[in-house]
């Protein structure tokens, strides 16, 4: 994206002049003080900048998006962490609407077959500007329960169930009125919006007006998979390089995240039953905060390969797939692809009793914070697997399919696995990624200690010795 310099704009990566594959140190930034920053302080050839200093990479919150991305000036090789308007895909709100306008495009383009591939995501209601929309279906389906969700909040904040009218009456009252604070208004667009991109007032406008917190009214998913009588959802991360093409990779790495109380439909007003976040759940009395609340997906897959077979978990996988895919492209026409911005999404996955992955939501910023050891050693890898794939340094062909933990999934069009022998153990092409053992890898070399065929086995250690070689 080319903007013009002047005394307005700020501009970075400009002070040595050099080409991106000559850069002997990346500068980077970032105000997230947490794993991100144990793994950008330790990549080699990485210096941190503060305050007003130039810098290649900025790992940003979103607030700094909406008040500097228009009015910085970045030179070819800079990097930064959002999309200008991520929010078409993570505002919960947005994203409705977009996947709603993509499913009749493609009827209309190929068939109702072809739309019936989106459909994904429970039936859902903008609070309050679609309540009455919402109290006709309501009162076509008596006695089913329905979720509350603030469109611009997270970690379960503002979330409660409901099945009366009266409630969500109340509620109604209760925010009439109620004003957004400035980090959680409608972020400010871009002047030049995209064709169906969401129209907007300019951020001067907002401060004067902020306007009344929205929320969406969704159907709940009353039949949600069990383990041990719990609900859990899955947190998958994928990241995007370009939306125009689209180029995306997909972590073989995630997790399931736990509630700590057996699930029941009798309880409705139990967060600790219905919410499945992290920061929900550690404050239950039941938590323990070195087991955590989580499972590798690896070992979800496990669970439900011995539970319902490989053909089943390869099936489940390829349908969550598919909603990765669809959702990226009901955004890819309004999403502003600037070259020099990537998007490491966290999408939160339920999966109910028929196998059937819906789609919560998708967040713009997934928590980097481990909850436990484990945790630590998962988002360290994703983090160092997501900076080979942004490769400031310049080391990728291009042609790669596989870097680290992370494989192209599209590529303007659907990648091809690898193929191989049938698999039967249900884990199918997810292949763990074999730095993460029961201490990080990296870890152990920064302390001078070195991986041995004990620790990893004689297979994991051959695989280790190869990927660090070529990754590192």
């Amino acid at each position: 994206m080319s903007r013009p310099k002047n005394q307005n704009y700020k501009g970075h990566g400009l002070s040595k002049g050099k080409e991106r594959e000559q850069r002997a140190s990346i500068r980077f930034k970032t105000t997230l003080v947490n794993t991100l920053m144990d793994v950008l302080r330790h990549r080699p050839g990485w210096v941190e900048v503060k305050d007003e200093g130039d810098w290649d990479f900025y790992w940003c919150d979103v607030s700094w998006l909406r008040e500097n991305f228009d009015h910085t000036y970045m030179d070819e090789h800079v990097r930064i962490s959002h999309f200008r308007n991520h929010y078409e895909l993570t505002r919960k709100n947005y994203m409705v609407k977009n996947l709603k306008r993509f499913r009749k495009q493609l009827e209309r383009e190929a068939g109702k077959l072809e739309a019936a591939k989106c459909d994904f995501f429970p039936k859902t209601f903008e609070m309050p500007c679609e309540y009455h929309l919402f109290v006709e279906e309501f009162r076509k389906n008596p006695g089913i329960t329905w979720i509350m969700k603030p469109v611009a909040r997270s970690q379960g904040k503002g979330i409660f169930l409901f099945r009366r009218l009266k409630d969500i009456m109340d509620w109604r009252k209760g925010t009439a009125g109620k004003k957004l604070t400035s980090s959680e208004a409608q972020p400010a667009r871009s002047a030049v919006n995209p064709p169906g991109g969401h129209d907007a007032r300019s951020s001067e406008d907002q401060k004067d007006e902020i306007p009344v917190e929205n929320y969406v009214a969704q159907r709940y998913i009353e039949n949600p998979y069990l383990i041990g009588g719990r609900k859990f959802d899955l947190r998958v991360y994928v990241l995007v390089m370009s939306y125009i093409p689209l180029r995306a990779w997909l972590y073989r790495d995630g997790f399931a995240r736990f509630s700590n109380t057996r699930f029941t439909l009798s309880s409705i007003d139990d967060q600790y039953v219905h919410l499945t976040n992290v920061a929900v759940q550690k404050t239950s009395p039941d938590y323990h905060p070195k087991k955590g609340c989580k499972w590798m997906i690896q070992r979800f897959r496990q669970y439900l390969a011995s539970k319902h077979g490989p053909e089943a978990v390869e099936t489940l996988f390829s349908d969550m797939d598919n909603i990765f895919i669809r959702s990226l492209q009901s955004v890819q026409k309004v999403i502003i692809s600037d070259k020099h911005c990537f998007e490491l999404y966290g999408y939160d996955i339920l999966i109910d009793q028929d196998l059937k992955p819906w789609l919560l939501e998708v967040n713009a910023s997934p928590s980097l914070t481990a909850s436990s050891q484990e945790d630590y050693e998962l988002k360290t890898c994703l983090l160092e697997d997501t900076l080979h794939v942004v490769d400031m340094e310049a080391r990728l062909t291009g042609r790669e399919k596989r870097v680290g933990g992370f494989d192209l999934m599209w590529n303007d069009g659907p990648v091809s696995r690898e193929e191989g022998a049938p698999d039967l153990s249900g884990m199918g092409n997810f292949v763990t990624n074999t730095h993460l053992v029961s201490r990080s890898l990296k870890t152990m070399l920064r302390a001078g200690a070195v991986p041995t065929e004990k620790v990893l086995g004689k297979s994991s250690l051959t695989k280790w010795i190869t990927y660090y070689s070529l990754e590192c």
